[in-house]
Formats: C-alpha cells, structure tokens, sequence
C-alpha cells in the first residue's frame, strides 16, 4: 500500500502527494513526495512545522535553497535506486 500525505489547496481542494521516503535530522522530519503514483512524477519536499503536542502535523514545502540540496543529497542516499533531479 502506498503511503499518501493529502494537502487541502487554498480552495478547499484535496492535493494527494505520494511519500517516497521519510527521515529526521536535528530533530525535525522530512518528507520526499512526488505527485505521481508510479513512474515519473514531480518531487517535493516537506517539513515538518507542527509542536510535539500537536495532534496533527502540520507540513510545508522547504524552500530555502541550501536546505533543499542537503536534503536531495540525504535522500539521494537512502534511495539509491531512484533517480534524483534537482
């Protein structure tokens, strides 16, 4: 079963990313997701920003640039069968 991460859009519509792969570093976690349930497809990156206390995390798109290249570098690593485009 593959394991979906649903964004609700600015205008109440549900956007389903698909997670390749997941990890923590410095105590924050980190989703690779793509748009495309097989083949090639859009990848992007999530943080999580909620509290530990939260019920529900609350994620959102990394866009700092040197944050985004170590963390295609981390998960280049951990799926190396997968072909990684920056």
């Amino acid at each position: 079963m593959e394991e979906k991460l649903t964004f609700t859009g600015e205008n109440g519509e549900e956007i389903e990313f698909y997670i390749l792969e997941s990890t923590r570093i410095g105590g924050v976690d980190y989703i690779l997701a793509t748009d495309a349930a097989a083949g090639d497809g859009d990848c992007y990156l999530f943080k999580d920003r909620s509290d530990s206390g939260d019920a529900t995390a609350v994620y959102e798109l990394v866009d700092d640039e040197n944050e985004m290249e170590y963390l295609m570098s981390v998960f280049a690593e951990l799926l190396d069968d997968v072909d990684l485009e920056f």
